[in-house]
């Protein structure tokens, strides 16, 4: 009986392929506070996808690279040394690449980038007011409803301590988290500015409350890297819209900073006058003092590094790195503070080369497309421009930390890439040999 209703269900969304796409927006939507039901969402359609787009899906180039890249990844597990460890760690990379290959499928127009975006900053905004909450009104709370359907978990003072992380388990994954919804909202802000879309209108009065909202909690984060990002973007996107006073502004600000930080004594203590110890404190460590060598991302590149170096060609393992540093330096740690050191210390530098290679594929892909601006109306330039831009932070982000290990952060990093991909190969006629119709 109840195998035939799970059948029926199965046809009925089998049937309604059509509408997957507003099933991964609703997915979205509550990714944030329910990963279970936004996952089984998700993954459901990309199942959906698959069947129904097989053939489609199959005859992508990009998509032969992640299938060669996924068969690498399984022989380099085949010889870690903890075997175990690293085919559980497979779960972090394969079942996103299908969730790509589906998704760029599914995925193939501006409109469709532009939806998820107001989608991702709508569902922002719950847990960035928890987050503030957490961190300025001691919040704090711990539920779970119908298993880990809804499962919460907001400690007070955040974590580490003074560091907001809402419903994240690390204020740097909150931070990235932030990092890539500010960047897309800031896009949508702009390209209503840009439109004259109502400057007192709701939309564009939601999106400049959701972008000052997001930035306030990003900076209480209290993240290097998310503070870098978010500045770098607002600089991009500047330049972008040539506005040079701003340009020289921001400049400005971030020069005063980094002399409070790091200026030779008297020219710091001129700055420092002016520029709060919050910012440049945390900048050149004085805020933590007192942190073990171990903990210092120079210290474990280096380590990952020379890992990398003794098996070259497997690596030791996906989830490796974690014992082996323990062992070294008698401090547990999670990961090197850098992806694309892990991957080549963990599953050797042919997969990590061939997962940069892809990457890169990606982005070089979408840059040519948005410099064919004939090919893009000018009213999509912008969003495009924006989830490039997200991409590119992405990529910075992983330079100095890991992302993999949220499922929600890594979902979304990969919809992302899956968005850029889907419009290119729909609009981008060099590689196509034709241009699609819309």
């Amino acid at each position: 009986m109840l195998g035939a209703s799970l059948n029926k269900v199965f046809d009925y969304f089998k049937s309604r392929w059509q509408s997957s796409w507003n099933y991964s927006l609703w997915a979205l939507l509550i990714f944030p506070l329910s990963p279970l039901l936004g996952a089984v969402t998700i993954g459901f359609v990309a199942l959906i996808t698959w069947l129904k787009q097989y053939r489609k899906i199959s005859r992508r180039p990009i998509n032969w690279g992640f299938a060669l890249l996924s068969v690498l990844l399984i022989v380099t597990a085949g010889f870690a040394q903890d075997k175990t460890a690293a085919f559980l760690g497979l779960f972090n990379l394969l079942p996103f690449f299908l969730l790509f290959a589906a998704h760029s499928t599914l995925i193939q127009t501006f409109a469709q980038l532009r939806q998820m975006a107001w989608i991702l900053v709508i569902g922002s905004m719950p847990v960035a007011i928890i987050g503030l909450g957490q961190l300025f009104l001691g919040w704090s709370l711990k539920v779970e409803i119908l298993w880990v359907v809804f499962a919460w978990t907001i400690r007070p003072g955040g974590n580490p301590p003074g560091r907001i992380a809402s419903l994240f388990l690390h204020a740097n994954t909150f931070a990235a988290y932030l990092a890539i919804i500010f960047i897309l909202g800031l896009g949508l802000w702009l390209e209503q500015w840009r439109l004259g879309i109502g400057k007192n209108s709701v939309p564009f009065l939601f999106l400049t409350v959701a972008a000052i909202t997001n930035f306030i909690a990003l900076i209480f984060t209290n993240s290097r890297n998310g503070w870098a990002i978010a500045i770098l973007a607002c600089l991009a996107y500047a330049l972008y819209q040539g506005w040079r006073i701003l340009v020289g502004g921001v400049a400005a600000i971030v020069s005063s900073v980094l002399l409070a930080a790091f200026a030779p004594s008297p020219v710091a203590q001129f700055f420092r006058q002016y520029i709060p110890a919050f910012f440049w404190a945390r900048l050149n460590d004085d805020m933590y003092p007192d942190r073990p060598v171990a903990l210092m991302r120079k210290t474990q590149w280096e380590f990952a590094w020379s890992l990398a170096q003794e098996h070259p060609l497997t690596g030791w393992g996906l989830r490796s790195f974690s014992g082996l540093y323990k062992a070294q330096m008698q401090i547990p740690l999670g990961h090197p503070h850098n992806l694309f050191l892990m991957l080549s210390a963990e599953t050797g530098f042919p997969s990590a080369f061939l997962f940069c290679g892809l990457l890169a594929w990606i982005l070089i892909t979408g840059v040519q497309l948005l410099r064919k601006s004939k090919y893009i109306n000018t009213e999509d330039r912008l969003i495009f421009f924006s989830y490039l831009l997200a991409f590119v932070a992405w990529v910075l982000f992983n330079t100095v930390d890991v992302t993999l290990f949220d499922f929600r952060l890594n979902a979304l990093s990969w919809l992302i890439l899956a968005g850029i991909c889907g419009v290119v190969h729909r609009y981008d006629p060099i590689r196509l040999g034709r241009l699609d119709p819309p």
